[in-house]
């Protein structure tokens, strides 16, 4: 590259001299054809691009149509780097074979993949999905507490073992089984013990933080993110695609106009209902409803509920056409009477009396993969179409 500047620089320098030369009454004394050297054109392999990274070579990144909370960057020979913005958080895909050195502040994580510790419970409908399930060797939960069939029968047949829970895992036998990443979810924070400990065992570890993105599909798109982790992600997108083709058929139908309340009480009698800016009111707007707390928003923390007085619930939710109990927490939930059990007042819901009280299955939130048949269902119930409903039932 050198050489060629140099060439160049010379090439200039002869023909500004010639012009000088030539006196101030030539034709060429404007110097038209003078190139400034800051302008000489240098091919595209010869430019470091901004996004090159500790030597690698950028390539290309991937491009998410929802998901705000990560992304990810290809480099030459293999090497992926995955970034979640909520944190700033860097893995490096290194890739069988290679090496490199980076700085703390990124993890390296090399392939292949083999022994996944899954704390994350959100993520294993996404492994099960890119056809990955092989690479968990490790979980924190029982085969009982797994709604994911495949899960729990990996569990039973002894392809997955039990490795405690995210507060307290068992080091000896992740350790000793080879577990070469931990994936955990955002509750790992109440326990930063648990990280130190995995950084002194030399363990890289991933948060994931699927549950901050405010689109449903942005939730689903997180099965990039773990496809790109895996080199699979052809997979990964030909899954998404699958659901956001769902989604667009659904919005293509017209508004319904149902007003649709969705909560939970709590033990202590208070209503939990979901902020206005939530993945489940968007699910029930792009679904054709109107969520009844459409102004319900708190930016002082960034939990996505607020608990309420049931009286508050009342004055607001009673003449909601629709209420939806969200048994997946709360799972002593089986008929009207268990209901009423929680709270006499709601028999005065207009919903109630119309025979408008659904309940969502209690495996929602382990299907991570679950938004676009959730959204279906809803739109189902409020064109008063029952059939063939997923995570849905009604109470009686």
């Amino acid at each position: 590259m050198l050489k060629k500047l140099s060439i160049n620089f010379l090439l200039v320098f002869i023909t500004a001299g010639l012009a000088f030369l030539s006196g101030c009454d030539s034709p060429s004394s404007d110097f038209s054809d003078f190139v400034p050297i800051e302008n000489v054109s240098v091919t595209e392999s010869e430019t470091p691009s901004e996004k090159d990274f500790f030597g690698l070579k950028y390539s290309h990144s991937l491009d998410t149509e929802y998901a705000k909370v990560f992304k990810v960057d290809y480099y030459e020979d293999g090497y992926v780097l995955l970034t979640v913005l909520e944190d700033d958080s860097k893995y490096l895909i290194v890739p069988e074979g290679k090496d490199i050195k980076v700085t703390d502040d990124v993890t390296i994580i090399k392939r292949p993949i083999e022994n996944i510790y899954l704390v994350s419970s959100a993520s294993m409908d996404m492994f099960v999905g890119i056809s990955a399930l092989d690479n968990i060797k490790f979980s924190g939960r029982q085969a009982d507490d797994w709604y994911i069939k495949e899960a729990k029968d990996a569990m039973n047949e002894g392809k997955i073992v039990y490795a405690g829970k995210y507060s307290k895992p068992d080091y000896e036998l992740i350790v000793s089984g080879g577990c070469d990443l931990v994936i955990e979810n955002t509750m790992i924070y109440h326990s930063p013990d648990v990280l130190e400990q995995l950084k002194i065992f030399n363990i890289p570890y991933i948060i994931d933080y699927s549950s901050y993105e405010e689109h449903p599909l942005g939730r689903v798109e997180w099965i990039k993110f773990y496809g790109a982790l895996l080199g699979k992600d052809s997979e990964a997108k030909a899954i998404f695609d699958e659901e956001k083709e769902m989604v667009e058929k659904v919005k293509e139908s017209d508004e319904t106009g149902k007003s649709v309340a969705f909560f939970y009480i709590t033990s202590n009698n208070l209503v939990q209902v979901k902020k206005s800016s939530d993945y489940i009111p968007k699910m029930i707007d792009i679904a054709g409803g109107d969520y009844i707390f459409d102004n319900l928003d708190d930016n002082s923390s960034a939990k996505t509920t607020v608990n309420m007085q049931i009286e508050e619930f009342y004055k607001t939710a009673k003449d909601a056409d629709i209420i939806i109990y969200n048994t997946s927490i709360d799972t002593g939930i089986k008929s009207l009477d268990d209901l009423y059990a929680k709270c006499d007042l709601l028999k005065d819901f207009k919903a109630v009396k119309e025979g408008n009280v659904w309940c969502t299955s209690q495996d929602m939130y382990q299907q991570s993969l679950s938004a676009a048949y959730m959204i279906e269902d809803l739109n189902k119930v409020f064109n008063g179409r029952y059939d063939d409903l997923n995570y849905l039932y009604r109470l009686k």
